[in-house]
């Protein structure tokens, strides 16, 4: 049996002790702490990426929302642009029409032309009306052409068809004297009519070579892509 230990052997025992279980404190502390700073630095990468990728759809967001507001501004700058361009043809084309409606009443004047120029527009009507029986409107001074282009004409429909209309002038409805020229042929007691004015010839003209015009003046169109 070994001797009791005295004070002093004791006292380093215990010393032994506290400075074992001081060591297994500061490792277990240690190793909490490296524990610790890893479970940190992995933490904090995640709220930094989750932050970064958020960050980024943001700014990825705002850029997209940037760019729609640039092509729409854009594109409203493009069609007030066109807007423009397409206001000042129309005006070009509406006095180049204005000019050659100015224009009209001179065709009257070569009368020879004229009376052709009518006898066409009449025989043009009977073929229209096909009817036997009609009254012919005319400026009360174009009334004498107008008899002549009247024969005229009937002379070319009756080769075709076996008989001649019987085209009356309405001397008491006589067209406007400040118009251009040219005739209203109606049958049927007005219920059917064909109006062979020069406005109305002018503006059936410019109807079908508007397209055409539009081309002469301003060359084809960079966006259309079929043409009849």
């Amino acid at each position: 049996m070994a001797g009791r230990l005295n004070d002093s052997e004791v006292a380093q025992e215990m010393g032994k002790m506290v400075a074992f279980i001081k060591q297994e404190a500061l490792e277990k502390a240690r190793e909490l702490k490296v524990k610790a700073d890893e479970e940190f630095n992995i933490e904090k990468a995640k709220i930094v990426r989750q932050e970064t990728v958020a960050i980024e759809a943001f700014y990825e967001k705002k850029k997209k929302q940037a760019e729609v507001q640039r092509k729409i501004a854009q594109s409203n700058h493009i069609n007030k642009c066109r807007l423009k361009v397409l206001q000042a043809r129309q005006q070009v084309l509406t006095e180049l029409l204005g000019e050659a409606k100015s224009q009209l009443v001179n065709i009257s004047n070569d009368r020879g032309k004229y009376e052709k120029l009518l006898e066409d527009l009449i025989l043009q009507s009977f073929y229209q009306l096909m009817e036997k029986d009609v009254k012919v409107n005319c400026r009360a001074k174009d009334a004498d052409l107008v008899r002549s282009a009247i024969g005229k004409a009937n002379e070319t429909y009756s080769k075709e068809f076996g008989y001649k209309v019987n085209a009356v002038i309405d001397e008491s409805n006589p067209l406007p004297e400040s118009g251009a020229g040219g005739v209203v042929v109606g049958a049927q007691e007005g219920r059917i009519r064909v109006s062979n004015t020069m406005e109305s010839r002018l503006e059936l003209l410019s109807e079908h070579m508007l397209p055409d015009i539009r081309i002469l003046l301003f060359g084809p169109s960079m966006s259309r892509k079929f043409y009849n």
